[in-house]
């Protein structure tokens, strides 16, 4: 390593880092993620015992936590129950992975070419703000049109939704750096594209996992939507059927796993998000 590109690196410490954090706001974070996900499924139960007692509806379509669980569990065909659902959720898992990936990949890329190359946001901005401002279910057909109907579709359904908000976070979490930071940079000769590697993406970490926050149940979502209108796989088709067959009990358990399993990811995403804090924030992990 030459002597410049240490300088820049030790600079870059200095800006991104700062002191050296303790365990106990590291181990405080994990301990409110962990707390948010026990209170959000006692929450989210509570919500729905409420809404089977005071919403008056047909029993054969509104089911309550109860049913849901013995027909997970106790009922005669409960071991066929799951395995379908959990070879259906398996699916739509993989699905909304792919979305989730190529979407916040893709945010990444374009909200660094806002910072690196002015003439690019005045040009696609308008462009994505348009296309936010379009339903999905509207532009289903077209994507389906152009991709198929198999696995490129699901990923750029479910990774539409994911773009949109990452792009944002991004671009604010990229303009954050302080200004003394980006001087700093400029003194030792930086170019914009190393400032952009060794600041601007190591101080937009926080905006970063932000947005994959946000993202997890807009990604499942996408990926739910993209097999109920395209691919005729996972839970998405797998409710629908459910529907037309009367079969309310197992749509109410496919979306209670869904639920279960968007909860625990958002909280996993919260567990990732606290070393790489610790790495390169330690002042937002004491503040979180």
């Amino acid at each position: 390593m030459s002597a410049a590109t240490a300088d820049l690196v030790a600079a870059a410490k200095v800006v991104t880092a700062g002191e050296e954090p303790t365990e106990r706001p590291a181990l405080r974070r994990v301990g409110r993620i962990l707390s948010s996900l026990v209170i959000g499924l006692i929450a989210t139960t509570a919500v729905w015992i409420f809404f089977v007692k005071v919403v008056k509806s047909e029993p054969l379509v509104t089911k309550s936590p109860l049913a849901v669980w013995k027909y997970l569990t106790s009922d005669a065909k409960a071991a066929e129950h799951r395995s379908l659902i959990y070879h259906q959720l398996g699916t739509t898992l993989r699905d909304a992975l792919l979305g989730f990936v190529a979407g916040t990949i893709a945010a990444i890329v374009v909200s660094s070419l806002f910072i690196l190359r002015k003439g690019v946001e005045a040009t696609v901005m308008p462009i994505a703000m348009l296309l936010r401002s379009v339903p999905l279910v509207a532009m289903v057909p077209v994507i389906t049109l152009i991709f198929g109907r198999d696995i490129l579709a699901v990923t750029a359904i479910s990774g539409l939704i994911t773009f949109f908000p990452s792009l944002v976070n991004m671009v604010f979490g990229l303009r954050s750096v302080p200004a003394q930071g980006l001087d700093l940079m400029k003194a030792y000769g930086s170019t914009p594209t190393r400032t952009l590697f060794m600041v601007r993406l190591p101080f937009a970490m926080p905006s970063l996992f932000a947005s994959m926050r946000i993202a997890v149940p807009g990604a499942i979502i996408g990926a739910l939507l993209a097999e109920w209108l395209a691919t005729g796989q996972g839970l998405g088709y797998q409710m629908l059927k459910a529907q037309s067959l009367f079969d309310y009990t197992s749509i109410w358990a496919s979306v209670a796993v869904l639920t279960f399993t968007t909860l625990v990811l958002y909280a996993i995403v919260g567990l990732i998000e606290t070393p790489v804090l610790a790495r390169f924030d330690p002042e937002r992990l004491r503040e979180a």
